[in-house]
């Protein structure tokens, strides 16, 4: 049996990994791209609840972030989840930099209080999507901040607080 891609989405205020999503996204855009959201949620969830656990108080939010998933595949307009906190992600396959890096922005985090989701990517694939030519790689809110080196705690400081601040604006 091949393998499975596992996509993260926002899900809430949640990043969930779902099982199959793009192949099924792929599917329904050839057989069903003329239906309703509500028909396009129905047939997403059923068809992603084979290989994931979809919460049955969740389903709503689940399909809506499926039909959203569906439209930015398709190229149509969507409605993006509203931001509730930072993104940030550190790059690196597992050195002892790119440990040092995550420890540094948990942290930090910790000290301003500031909430936010962390990511440790060691996949090759997703880290060469930024386009970075080193490790480890600090990414915060989708923007590459310093590649090949862990920056100066006080620069990474400055940097989460500009990037909370600029959510509020």
């Amino acid at each position: 049996m091949a393998e499975k891609d596992i996509t993260k989405i926002r899900i809430g205020k949640f990043d969930i990994g779902i099982v199959g999503i793009q192949q099924i996204i792929s599917e329904i855009a050839q057989t069903d791209a003329g239906k309703s959201d509500k028909e396009i949620a129905a047939v997403m969830l059923e068809r992603l609840a084979r290989d994931n656990y979809i919460p049955g108080g969740a389903r709503e939010d689940y399909g809506q972030a499926f039909v959203r998933e569906f439209r930015k595949f398709t190229g149509q307009p969507y409605k993006d989840e509203a931001p509730r906190g930072l993104e940030i992600k550190v790059l690196g396959m597992g050195c002892a930099q790119c440990n040092s890096l995550e420890r540094t922005v948990m942290e930090l985090l910790t000290e301003l209080d500031l909430p936010a989701s962390l990511d440790h990517v060691t996949d090759i694939k997703e880290i060469a999507r930024y386009g970075v030519m080193g490790t480890p790689a600090l990414v915060i809110n989708g923007r590459v901040m310093a590649v090949g080196k862990v920056p100066a705690r006080n620069q990474m400081k400055t940097w989460l607080l500009e990037a909370q601040s600029s959510l509020h604006k």
